[in-house]
């Protein structure tokens, strides 16, 4: 079955011009991208967005007349006041509204070229250089996605698929068995026959050739050169493709010293997460842990929008999550990565128990373990560390990392810092 697509490009618009620009300019397009993410809510990153790149990035060479050199004279029609050299002067302002208004004394310029891309476009070139670092094969019988690779060849398929090469081989090879008639030959008869005619001798000959010339026209046009049988398409067969699985565990403080100000920026860093592994990766499991006092893993709806509030035990989280692991998620067979979000606050007695746990529990099976500490929206002005910070700080871990935020303009930042391609090839 053949498919061609014959739906026109939207009124104004042309795919394939929209698609080459995005190439020439991509460049100044991800710059302008990576700017407008920052200013933009966590619930609409999903959406477009209008993008202005300067006028200079998007010319293209062409051709024009010589600044200098030629004759070249301009006929002005209805002119009786002027003659070449003149200077024209601006008409002057009048209240009435006739003349211009005062231009800037710096000179021309261009106005920047804006416009929207698309939610895909969108967040294809916001998160095209993030990925989860060190992602080990494991666990790869496993897998649901297909590849296609070449399976031989086939009588019937798509022209686009047809084997050019099988195909004129078995054409030739047919034509040697049936002694098909070679263009060469019938030339030669041709020609011995076109100077018995000229010469007028050997009548028998002449006649002996123009039957044998007869019968191999008519054998070529029975043997043609081409017949559907010679004609041979490359095949193709689906095979599963290896896939690594991986889980992301996200851990977040929900307790009663967690301000408004501080869940919402852990909430935005964690749906941003969430944005980034659904689109980036089919067969990644997302674990939501709350913790105030107690732990509790639950779903994604409770996980960014319960009101559930409590005392801090940081501990307890990483308990639940060392639970899940054992009995879901082994590390033989998995990827495990980890993010925890909280404003540093702990029980004074939970440090040890909080620190040993991510020592000998946590880190040695996580590929990645990822600690925002969330703030106030000012400065501390003493610098003081928090506890918990101190008590993550003192791990020396290649596989952990530590960033603050204090503002919504920082979870974007950080989040490339912690989640960029280059960082993970460094780490591998």
């Amino acid at each position: 079955m053949n498919i061609i697509d014959r739906r026109l490009n939207p009124k104004g618009k042309s795919l394939a011009n929209r698609q080459r620009f995005l190439r020439r300019a991509r460049e100044q397009i991800r710059k302008a991208v990576r700017e407008a993410s920052s200013g933009r809510s966590i619930t609409d990153i999903d959406g477009g967005e209008g993008i202005s790149i300067p006028m200079d990035d998007l010319r293209e060479p062409s051709f024009r007349r010589a600044a200098e050199g030629g004759i070249r004279d301009y006929v002005v029609p209805g002119n009786k006041e002027f003659i070449t050299g003149d200077t024209i002067a601006k008409p002057p302002k009048q209240s009435g509204g006739a003349g211009g208004s005062d231009g800037s004394p710096d000179g021309g310029g261009d106005d920047a070229f804006h416009f929207v891309l698309s939610r895909d476009e969108f967040l294809d070139l916001f998160l095209e250089d993030l990925e989860l670092p060190d992602m080990d094969k494991k666990n790869l019988q496993k897998s649901e996605q297909m590849a296609f690779s070449r399976a031989g060849l086939s009588v019937t398929g798509s022209p686009s698929n047809l084997n050019l090469v099988r195909t004129m081989r078995n054409s030739l090879s047919r034509r040697i068995a049936l002694k098909r008639p070679k263009p060469a030959e019938m030339a030669e008869l041709q020609a011995a026959i076109a100077e018995l005619e000229e010469n007028g001798d050997n009548p028998e000959l002449l006649s002996e050739l123009r039957l044998e010339l007869e019968a191999q026209l008519t054998k070529s046009r029975l043997v043609p050169y081409i017949d559907p049988v010679d004609v041979r398409y490359n095949r193709f067969q689906a095979t599963p493709k290896p896939i690594s699985q991986a889980v992301m565990f996200c851990l977040m403080d929900v307790s009663g010293s967690m301000t408004e100000h501080m869940k919402d920026l852990a909430k935005r860093f964690y749906m941003l997460l969430y944005l980034f592994l659904n689109r980036r990766y089919a067969h990644v499991d997302i674990v939501f842990i709350r913790h105030t006092h107690q732990a509790k893993e639950v779903d994604e709806q409770t996980f960014f929008y319960s009101t559930e509030t409590g005392g801090t035990v940081v501990s307890t989280a990483l308990v639940e999550m060392t639970r899940i692991v054992k009995a879901r998620y082994s590390p033989h067979d998995w990827n495990i990565y980890a993010a925890q979000a909280s404003d540093g606050d702990n029980t004074n007695s939970d440090n040890a128990t909080a620190i040993g746990l991510l020592t000998t529990a946590i880190l040695p099976v996580c590929q990645y373990f990822a600690y925002i500490e969330v703030g106030a929206e000012y400065k501390d002005w003493l610098g003081r560390e928090t506890d918990l910070w101190r008590t993550y700080k003192s791990v020396a871990a290649p596989n952990m990392a530590m960033r603050k935020v204090r503002n919504r303009a920082q979870i974007f930042p950080v989040f490339r810092e912690l989640f960029s391609r280059e960082k993970s090839h460094a780490q591998a």
